[in-house]
């Protein structure tokens, strides 16, 4: 399950993930957030919090993710990404190079510093 984190910057997205995340995740709460919040700005900041309860990706929200991704490379502005999964946390520095903006991987605990950090 996927929700959005209130409280940042109109220029700013957040999200936080628990559970199983889905296809549907995706195509019904990140995909129509950021395409409507790319309407409004061409540079986009995000926090995305994959929390304690998380278990895993499905394949299809992994595809989304991507295909997301990739479709604004260029265009995210900063992104913070809060999780304690180990593996999580390796791929988002192994691939935080491709995008232009700064990219920053934080614990669980420091949740509150990640939204700071994404509201500067």
């Amino acid at each position: 399950m996927i929700e959005q984190i209130e409280n940042l910057p109109d220029n700013a997205l957040g999200f936080s993930a628990k559970g199983v995340i889905t296809k549907a995740d995706y195509e019904t709460v990140i995909i129509p957030a950021v395409e409507a919040k790319f309407s409004k700005y061409t540079k986009v900041r995000v926090l995305y919090h994959i929390g304690e309860g998380f278990t895993k990706f499905e394949s299809g929200a992994l595809w989304d993710d991507a295909k997301i991704g990739f479709k604004y490379l260029k265009s995210w502005d900063r992104i913070a990404v809060v999780t304690d999964v180990d593996w999580m946390r390796s791929a988002v520095r192994i691939f935080a190079f491709l995008l232009p903006g700064p990219v920053r991987v934080f614990q669980n605990a420091e949740i509150a510093e990640a939204h700071s950090w994404i509201s500067e």
